[in-house]
């Protein structure tokens, strides 16, 4: 095993993730991505580009604010405008941010990469209240300081006001997500050992929740001990649980309800949560006291497609080698990938969820990417019960070795693993192979054989007396 996992702490006795790494390595990618291009700087406004590039973070409330924003000028260092106290914050532990020569103070960082500042909070201030042209003459000020006034700045995401803001300053604005990506495609090893500790924590959460399971719970109660193994764990953020039962598997809602399990329900979850920034998107699906034949043979195709795909990952092979092992939309019952989206898949895994390579037959065929090693992404697959009703999905993380690939999402998931109390019967212990509807299980209820038959049989066969 060459991805190593460790406890969450700091300690002086073994070399863990050096955070001075992981912020110089970031910033290091990212630079010489910006140097290929032909841009004069990077403007952010997504967290985790926002993270990526100056090692800030105030908390996942701000995360659909749009209220930061960082630029980083060809050949020179990032600054961050934050708003308030945490500007204040990052001048006085964030050394990082001073850019000024000698020792690191508070007052060179408030001068340099640390600013107090603030954007346009998705509209929410007054058009009139002048906040976009200020940000705009703000991030103007820095790029004719390094000389790059006059070269296209590359935006993340952003509100029209800022960029209608930044035009009348004379800043050509384009799209900068491209190079943000590119840069964060190759993980550090520092960035593979965190993904892969996020993964660790979500171990624990599946073994708690495989205990949990049993009819009478709710999708929502499963989501709550999801979210509270997590954070006990050190989680900074559980994005989301996606909590799926009985004849909601299929089509997949991706959304979790509070429906209440029952006996021989699939149940399926994705557990997306952060550690020290770095992402999970991690499924499995569990039967709850019993799974029918249908629901089996549907995780058995399900899991045939995730091992080709796995197989063949390795530096060379390209998203296009992977997709086409997968089945096409029209043989699992959509009209097209546009529909189907998302069910057969894969994505990069990062500081966000969604990062590249992209796999799926609606893109990967025609735009393929090629693997290369530190690449860290989700695969994920899906497959519908013959029943009509239920499914199965799983979903791996991998990491792309020098001469293959390891998988860092390690609850066991070879086989349809059964949740729940052992039921016995007069005759033994209930087979975990059974239609939830207790009627198919027997010849009478199949409508085989008369009613007492196999009564009236084992009756007369106890009474018939024994030849002479």
């Amino acid at each position: 095993m060459a991805i190593r996992t460790y406890g969450p702490n700091a300690v002086d006795w073994e070399q863990r993730v050096d955070v001075a790494r992981l912020r110089a390595d970031r910033l290091a990618r990212l630079k010489a991505t910006l140097e290929r291009s032909e841009l004069g700087a990077l403007l952010s406004f997504d967290m985790a580009n926002t993270r990526y590039m100056t090692a800030t973070h105030i908390g996942t409330w701000a995360m659909d604010k749009l209220i930061r924003f960082a630029l980083l000028p060809r050949g020179g260092e990032p600054v961050v405008w934050d708003f308030g106290s945490a500007a204040r914050h990052h001048q006085l532990y964030n050394p990082w941010l001073d850019h000024s020569p000698g020792p690191p103070t508070p007052e060179g960082a408030r001068r340099t990469g640390a600013r107090a500042g603030i954007s346009t909070l998705r509209g929410a201030f007054h058009p009139d209240a002048g906040i976009a042209p200020e940000l705009a003459r703000q991030v103007a000020g820095v790029l004719r300081e390094h000389g790059v006034a006059e070269a296209p700045v590359g935006v993340d995401v952003a509100e029209m006001p800022v960029l209608a803001a930044l035009r009348a300053e004379g800043i050509e604005t384009v799209d900068g997500q491209q190079i943000f990506l590119e840069a964060r495609r190759i993980k550090t090893a520092d960035e593979i050992t965190l993904l892969a500790q996020a993964c660790s924590m979500v171990d624990a959460a599946y073994e708690e929740l495989y205990e949990f399971l049993r009819p009478g719970v709710r999708e929502n109660e499963c989501v709550g001990l999801v979210s509270k193994v997590l954070y006990d764990l050190g989680s900074e953020y559980v994005e989301g649980v996606n909590a799926i039962s009985g004849e909601r598997c299929s089509p997949h809602p991706h959304v979790f309800s509070d429906r209440i399990l029952r006996p021989g329900d699939p149940a399926f979850f994705d557990i997306l949560h952060s550690f020290n920034g770095y992402r999970t998107c991690y499924y499995r699906t569990l039967a709850v006291g019993s799974a029918s034949r249908a629901q089996r043979d549907a995780y058995v195709r399900c899991r045939e497609y995730m091992d080709a795909a796995i197989a063949l990952v390795k530096p060379g092979t390209t998203t296009a080698d992977v997709v086409s092992l997968w089945p096409r939309a029209t043989e699992f019952g959509f009209p097209d990938e546009t529909a189907a989206f998302a069910l057969q898949y894969g994505h990069g895994v990062g500081l966000s969820i969604w990062e590249k390579p992209i796999f799926s037959r609606l893109v990967s065929l025609d735009h393929p990417e090629t693997l290369e090693e530190g690449m860290v992404f989700a695969l994920e697959t899906y497959w519908p019960a013959s029943d009509g009703w239920s499914a199965a999905r799983i979903e791996e993380e991998v990491v792309v070795t020098a001469d293959g690939c390891e998988v860092i999402t390690k609850f066991p998931a070879e086989e349809l693993l059964v949740a729940g109390r052992k039921y016995w019967t007069a005759g033994g212990a209930l087979d975990t192979l059974r239609e939830s509807q207790s009627h198919l299980n027997t010849a009478a209820g199949r409508g085989e054989m008369q009613p007492g038959g196999a009564a009236a049989a084992a009756a007369a066969a106890e009474t018939e007396p024994e030849e002479a």
